[in-house]
């Protein structure tokens, strides 16, 4: 076989231009966001380096590094899966996938200096104010302009679709519409106040509510990423039973200011342990590539961990020393860095098919995950002892410094791992020839 065919057969295993793209975006702002991580263990560890940072302090970096691990790292793998699910990394519109994720990148960019000049309206993460409330709906309202456009041009080309397919397309494009005026108008210092103080904090209630959610997702997200295995379609069905059931004992449940000390409380929250061994037969119902065998694992191993931590730092006793410390931290990034993590790369493992080698480097997945859990060992080490004594990480001493310096390290390995993804993607599309040597050396023999 020739070359040119030889080239044209590697070409035909990698992934649209428009997932490459969203790939290399969301693996930048993570680079960068992971980075500033880096900075403000650093300025935790030695407070005096403020002074250096002018009005750059601590207190701005921070907004910035959350804002970028939300609306950057997390949110565009999602946009890489609308353009799957919408057909919009397909022509004649995958041209225009790049533009859109430029657009969104830009609105970033103008947020975090914004953040960065103390420019907030004092939500956590809902601190778009000025021109940064305009321009970051306006590039969420730019991907679904994109989203329809590819949905109308495909109506025709793909028959095979059910009605009740295409359905769900249209209901998704009616709930994408609504999150840029979302984000506008709750984004606004005079819809509620930052600090609420009718509210005693989360309740049994909302805590499984915003869990069902995310039940949810993990439900639906195979539906746009591959087909299910007649066999066990069963177990696809007792998912969608049992999330039923949830949902109205969810109802059921007092919605006031209720203490986290009543049995019904904690009870409902415990509900959610069903999911550690339902969601692995419920993905296991799926064809998945083989390449996302690695994230696949971690990210349900991650779910379980979450769903088993969640529900005993909940419990009366533990939430009450561990709330206001670093414990539930370490739990928030258990949570991001761990599960909703290895859950996007998982999802861009699959969208990316043969290009995505990136995410499965051996060194790069140990060290990411490792590094995570060193991170949550080591805060819940510091929140144990912070219940005891709030002093303890706000004046400098041996144990506390000992659990800081450990944070920056671990910290340093993800950023590390992170930014050997970013640079293995800048590869994607550009050289073949290393991308697939394997594939070529079959091709030629």
């Amino acid at each position: 076989m020739s070359l040119p065919q030889t080239d044209a057969l590697a070409r035909s295993h990698q992934s649209a231009p428009g997932i490459v793209s969203a790939a290399r975006h969301s693996l930048f702002w993570l680079v960068f966001a992971n980075a500033i991580g880096v900075l403000i263990a650093l300025l935790l560890l030695f407070p005096s380096l403020n002074r250096m940072l002018g009005e750059w302090t601590y207190g701005r970096w921070i907004m910035v590094h959350m804002n970028l691990e939300l609306f950057g790292w997390s949110s565009l793998p999602m946009a890489g899966f609308l353009f799957k699910v919408y057909g919009s990394d397909r022509e004649p519109l995958a041209k225009w996938c790049s533009p859109v994720l430029w657009v969104w990148s830009a609105a970033l960019g103008v947020g975090s200096l914004s953040w960065l000049s103390g420019h907030s309206s004092g939500k956590l993460f809902l601190d778009w104010t000025g021109y940064a409330r305009v321009l970051f709906p306006l590039a969420m309202f730019a991907l679904w302009v994109l989203l329809i456009c590819s949905f109308i041009l495909g109506w025709n080309r793909t028959p095979h679709r059910t009605l009740g397919a295409r359905s769900a397309r249209v209901l998704g494009l009616a709930l994408l519409l609504a999150v840029p005026f979302i984000i506008y108008i709750a984004s606004s210092p005079n819809i509620y106040p930052p600090v609420n103080p009718s509210t005693g904090g989360p309740t049994g209630a909302s805590q499984l509510e915003s869990s069902l959610v995310i039940v949810a997702i993990l439900l639906l997200l195979p539906f746009g990423l591959t087909e299910s295995n007649a066999a066990r379609v069963g177990w696809i069905r007792a998912s969608w039973v049992v999330l039923l059931l949830e949902c109205l004992l969810c109802a059921a449940l007092g919605r006031a200011d209720i203490s986290h000390h009543q049995p019904a409380q904690f009870l409902s929250l415990g509900s959610l342990l069903v999911w550690i061994p339902l969601t692995p037969a419920y993905y296991a119902a799926f064809a998945w590539r083989a390449e996302t065998r690695l994230w696949r694992n971690a990210f349900l191993c991650w779910w379980s961990a979450l769903i088993v931590t969640g529900w005993v730092l909940f419990l009366p006793g533990i939430l009450d020393h561990f709330k206001f410390t670093d414990g539930l931290v370490g739990h928030s990034l258990l949570s991001m860095a761990g599960f909703v993590s290895s859950l996007l790369i998982f999802v861009m493992v699959q969208l990316l098919g043969e290009d995505a080698w990136i995410f499965n480097r051996t060194r790069s997945f140990y060290g990411w995950n490792l590094a995570v859990v060193g991170y949550v060992v080591l805060m819940s080490a510091a929140g144990w002892r912070e219940g005891f004594d709030p002093t303890f990480t706000i004046v400098p001493g041996a144990a506390r410094n000992v659990l800081y310096i450990l944070r920056l390290v671990v910290g340093v390995v993800m950023l590390a791992s992170s930014l050997d993804w970013l640079i293995d993607a800048s590869k994607l599309r550009r050289e073949p020839d290393a991308v697939f040597p394997s594939l070529k050396q079959e091709v030629a023999a």
